[in-house]
């Protein structure tokens, strides 16, 4: 039996004048032409010299999405040439895999631009011929790139990036390096591809659009504005675009790239004096004080606060990293890759196979994962205290939420809230005396058992103590400020009011705020 064969031949980026001479050969010689598309200006030189073919457009209006289409056109063309291979009589030498000249047996399939240029069919059949047996050959010819170097003008040593229209995602955009972005097939494309490209640049960007680049007659270049991106016309197989280089601060300042170059130049010789001196204690302060400003912007729901508040956050990470790569021991890159790692692992339900159907049973998994996570680090849980990893410098309020939870895990807990409520009056009690007793060290104690107390119950009402708190005092600051208001409206002080009318102001506020 012969062995099955498959020639992969590129027709180049349109002009017949650019098509190589070894593939003119091919395609002239084989007897089983097969092309991706006939929506291709090389197919004129096919109809001109009556040399027949299949094509798998229709695969396009049958199927749903291009992966599928590109599976489909492999399988096809594996099942071709196994198919004629087993039909065509036996040859007494078959060198096809080590020759460049195609078996008449043998299957051509001819795409656009190179082979090994954005084409995932060919992709395919480099990774599935060698377990079918099939001796996959490819010949290059012309790609669509070498037209856009000519016709746009770049040269893409400065820095660039080919990028896949079809799938394209904001993380892969980098302004400093020319990017060309093709498989720009439809108007439908294109206004994906301007929603992706609007994560990164401005909406007023300029953007060059090319349509059959190098073909006489048809070529169309256009430079617009990003936002116009899918408004123009003439989108098809032979269309791509290109975003030139740009070392634009407004562009750069909106990578993270760029943040860690600052912060390592603030932290360097010829950087800040103050940054430079700085150490992990020296401000530490500083990313207590960051996190509590970007929570008031969170409970005033301030968005531009927030915006500011969670760089300051981020700031303080950047310069602690920056602190450690200093001196060897890690960089930001490594905490964003454990950070990513722990992500992936903790949600096995997400990125896994298992799966969670609320809230509480996702929270079950990161639970179990994070155990077995201290497992595999080698940190043995059994003899740990149920009570551990409580950061010890959290607030109070929040200290007791979370030391209450971890007992409630294993069964220290009530029931019901009926008894958590009798713990209150209890405690309530207890402080009365204490009080009476005049012993100052007594009265605090019996404080802090009130308000571990009071922490029980938020967790029974499913609340969070702290915000629960936050929430009180805001609306004690709002109605303090009303009885202000109207001492100020009657041109009094409090020097000039009594806790009478303080009082009366406080029932109208709460009647109203």
């Amino acid at each position: 039996m012969n062995k099955p064969a498959i020639t992969v031949v590129g027709l180049g980026s349109g002009d017949e004048d650019q098509l190589t001479l070894g593939v003119w050969r091919q395609l002239q010689a084989a007897a089983h032409r097969y092309v991706r598309t006939d929506k291709h200006p090389m197919m004129r030189l096919f109809a001109e010299h009556d040399m027949t073919y299949t094509s798998f457009d229709s695969l396009y209006e049958q199927l749903d999405s291009f992966p599928d289409v590109y599976e489909a056109i492999a399988a096809s063309l594996i099942e071709q040439a196994q198919s004629l291979a087993s039909e065509a009589p036996d040859a007494a030498a078959d060198s096809a895999g080590a020759s460049s000249v195609l078996p008449a047996h043998g299957v051509l399939y001819a795409v656009p631009g190179h082979p090994m240029v954005a084409e995932r069919t060919v992709q395919l059949l480099r990774e599935r011929c060698p377990q079918a047996g099939i001796a996959l050959n490819i010949i290059g010819g012309e790609s669509f790139l070498d037209q856009a170097f000519t016709r746009l003008g770049f040269d893409p040593i400065e820095g660039f990036q080919l990028l896949d229209g079809t799938d394209l995602k904001p993380s892969l955009l980098r302004p400093e390096l020319h990017t060309v972005i093709g498989q720009v097939y439809d108007a439908f494309t294109a206004s994906d591809i301007k929603l992706t490209l609007m994560e990164r640049y401005p909406d007023e960007h300029p953007v060059v659009i090319g349509h059959a680049l190098g073909v006489p007659g048809e070529e169309h270049i256009d430079t617009v504005p990003l936002y116009e991106l899918d408004r123009t016309e003439g989108f098809g197989n032979l269309s791509l675009i290109w975003i030139p280089q740009s070392h634009d601060d407004e562009l750069r300042n909106r990578s993270f790239e760029r943040l860690h170059e600052i912060v390592a130049i603030l932290r360097s010789p010829e950087g800040c004096p103050w940054d430079r001196e700085q150490t992990h204690q020296s401000i530490r302060k500083n990313f207590i004080e960051e996190t509590y400003e970007a929570l008031e912007a969170l409970d005033n729901d301030d968005p531009d606060g927030m915006r500011e508040e969670f760089g300051d956050v981020i700031l303080q990470v950047m310069l602690h990293s920056q602190m450690e790569e200093e001196v060897g021991s890690f960089s930001v890159f490594d905490v964003i890759q454990e950070l990513n790692e722990k992500l992936l692992f903790r949600h096995p339900h997400v990125f896994g196979e298992t799966g969670a159907r609320n809230a509480e049973e996702a929270l079950q998994s990161w639970d179990r994962m994070k155990a077995e996570e201290k497992l595999r680090k080698g940190r043995d849980t059994s003899e740990q205290s149920v009570l551990d990893g409580i950061p010890p410098d959290l607030p109070a309020l929040m200290k007791a939420y979370k030391i209450q939870k971890k007992a409630a895990k294993v069964g220290f807990d009530w029931d019901a809230i009926d008894p958590v409520l009798d713990k209150i009056q209890e405690e309530l009690g207890e402080l009365r005396e204490a009080i009476a007793s005049k012993d100052a060290d007594e009265q605090v104690g019996e404080l802090g058992d009130l308000l571990f107390a009071a922490v029980n119950a938020s967790r029974f009402i499913k609340a969070d103590p702290e915000e629960a708190l936050t929430r009180t005092n805001q609306k004690f600051k709002a109605r303090f400020s009303y009885i202000e208001e109207q001492l100020r409206i009657s041109g009094r002080t409090f020097d000039q009011t009594d806790l009478t009318e303080m009082d009366r102001y406080w029932e109208e506020a709460k009647r109203i705020r």
